[in-house]
């Protein structure tokens, strides 16, 4: 393989991993925020009776609205990279959110300047608003939504990557939407109710129930968008296929990335 085939994998390589870090990111910041569906839509708040005495409201966590293309793009880096290199950028997306909260509980613990907190002291009716302590209070809960999201992201994204390529040795190169799909129903299972568990039920004030509500609801949504979305997996492998400038259509390059200089070349089947 020559040095601009090379360097194109390894730019796809970094390019996909921008987008989980950068995702997953601006997931953990926003992910404190809870949202009514309901109100969103201008309705009368929904509820559903459910086994076991449960009752689904359709809230959701805001982080939840974009975390489904996390896992999409860790599927085109399953595709194209296999499990290794799926394992490389959860682990270091894992050091990135951490490397976050490090910075989030210093910056928390910090005086805030008089000025500061003086032209901040009042909310838009006029009445004393503490901005300190909403900074603390957001941002602080968004520690307990990272700690458990790092628990729950680095569990559910080694099972979509195990799950992927088993499907994958099922179904060979063709069906990505099983795949992708299969995969995402799999480890979403997972993720959906851990980081809420450990967030809001053992370093929050939920309870158990409100656990399960919200996360029904959230699972559903991850699988319906990860249904609705998988004609854009496709676009996403046609245009790299193209971008890669693969002369040979009947193989497919796996890139390790462990090491620029090995790919390994699987032919289809």
């Amino acid at each position: 393989m020559n040095q601009s085939e090379t360097s194109k994998l390894s730019n796809l390589y970094w390019i996909l991993s921008g987008f989980v870090i950068g995702n997953a990111m601006v997931a953990e910041l926003l992910g404190m925020k809870i949202f009514s569906l309901g109100k969103l839509f201008n309705i009368s708040p929904i509820q559903v009776s459910a086994p076991f005495s449960l009752t689904i409201d359709f809230n959701m966590s805001v982080g939840i609205l974009i975390w489904p293309l996390v896992f999409i793009i860790s599927d085109l880096i399953n595709e194209y990279f296999g499990r290794k290199g799926v394992r490389k950028i959860s682990f270091f997306t894992a050091g990135i959110i951490l490397f976050g909260f490090i910075f989030i509980f210093i910056g928390t613990a910090l005086p805030g300047a008089d000025f500061w907190l003086e032209l901040n002291n009042q909310d838009p009716s006029g009445k004393p608003f503490d901005v300190n302590f909403a900074y603390q209070t957001i941002f602080m809960q968004s520690g307990g939504i990272i700690i458990g999201s790092l628990t729950a992201f680095l569990f559910s994204q080694l099972i979509d990557a195990y799950a992927f390529q088993y499907l994958k040795k099922i179904t060979g190169h063709k069906k990505l939407w099983l795949r992708a799909t299969g995969s995402t129903i799999i480890s979403q299972l997972f993720d959906s109710f851990i980081i809420l568990f450990i967030a809001f039920y053992i370093l929050g004030n939920w309870t158990f129930s409100q656990v399960l509500a919200v996360g029904v609801v959230q699972y559903l949504y991850k699988i319906i968008l990860a249904i609705v979305l998988t004609p854009l997996i496709y676009l996403a492998h046609n245009y790299i296929d193209r971008y890669l400038d693969d002369e040979h259509p009947t193989e497919q390059l796996v890139y390790n990335p462990k090491d620029l200089s090995e790919i390994n070349i699987a032919s289809k089947n």
